[in-house]
């Protein structure tokens, strides 16, 4: 019997790459015409202020770049080699020169740039998917002993509640675990999160979209892992990969319950 459900978060309940480019998107562009801006109203050969020469690439590209930022710099929040804040800070010194924009040495400045130009943008373009709260109240309905659902996520805790708050999903849940409650981020973190639910690995199973850290690590960690296959790579934009045979998926939320049904079976 299936005793708890975890959840992912970003590319499971929350589409958070496509909220990345969106906010990077309207960053670029309004950093293009502030450049084209200056560039008209100065006399004709004369010099810019450092700074005025705007985006070096495409909306696309730009993005694209800061999506490898993101990753590179996170993990190394994950790996425990610098803070939430930090991770922000460094992905901001390494693309605002491709901004055509100045980097401050003083961290408060850049912790300015994050929390006044990228979050309000991040945040606004945060969309649920159509199949999660569907699949939520599903669950609830379940005739029997129902699983208990959990969010199991590497994400800062404030801003994974932030989204789950935001379309109306946290109290679907018994607990939001992240790397701070954890001591760990996933897949190291699978032993610990059974352990805070108080169930064991062999009653748990663990739903996202990430192949290899949210199914086969998963499973290495003795959970049932669910890949939730949505058609993209999460990571690169890409088609999906290809799993093995053995794996389970599905490619909408709303198939889990009757996943699980037959589990329990």
């Amino acid at each position: 019997m299936v005793d708890v459900v975890f959840f992912d978060l970003d590319g499971t309940l929350v589409d958070h790459r496509r909220a990345a480019f969106a906010a990077i998107g309207g960053i670029v562009g309004g950093a293009t015409g502030a450049a084209e801006a200056v560039g008209s109203a100065r006399p004709a050969g004369s010099a810019g202020p450092a700074g005025s020469a705007g985006p070096a690439g495409s909306v696309a590209e730009l993005a694209a770049e800061w999506w490898a930022l993101e990753a590179r710099h996170m993990w190394e929040y994950l790996d425990g080699e610098c803070s939430f804040a930090e991770q922000h800070r460094r992905r901001a010194r390494a693309f605002l020169p491709l901004l055509g924009e100045p980097v401050s040495e003083d961290p408060a400045a850049l912790d300015r740039w994050i929390a006044e130009r990228y979050l309000p943008a991040l945040q606004e373009s945060w969309q649920c998917y159509a199949d999660v709260l569907p699949c939520l109240e599903a669950l609830g309905r379940m005739p029997g002993r129902r699983p208990r659902l959990a969010v199991l996520t590497n994400g800062d805790p404030g801003q994974q509640r932030a989204k789950l708050d935001r379309f109306g999903l946290a109290g679907h849940f018994e607990a939001v675990l992240t790397p701070t409650e954890l001591g760990a981020a996933k897949p190291a973190a699978y032993a610990a999160a059974c352990r805070r639910m108080g169930t064991v690995s062999e009653r748990a199973v663990n739903v996202g979209d990430m192949l290899p850290t949210d199914v086969t690590a998963a499973a290495v960690a003795g959970l049932t892992g669910v890949w939730l296959d949505r058609g993209v790579d999460f990571v690169t934009g890409g088609p999906s990969p290809v799993a093995e045979p053995s794996v389970l998926r599905i490619e909408r939320l709303t198939e889990l319950p009757d996943l699980l049904a037959q589990m329990g079976s």
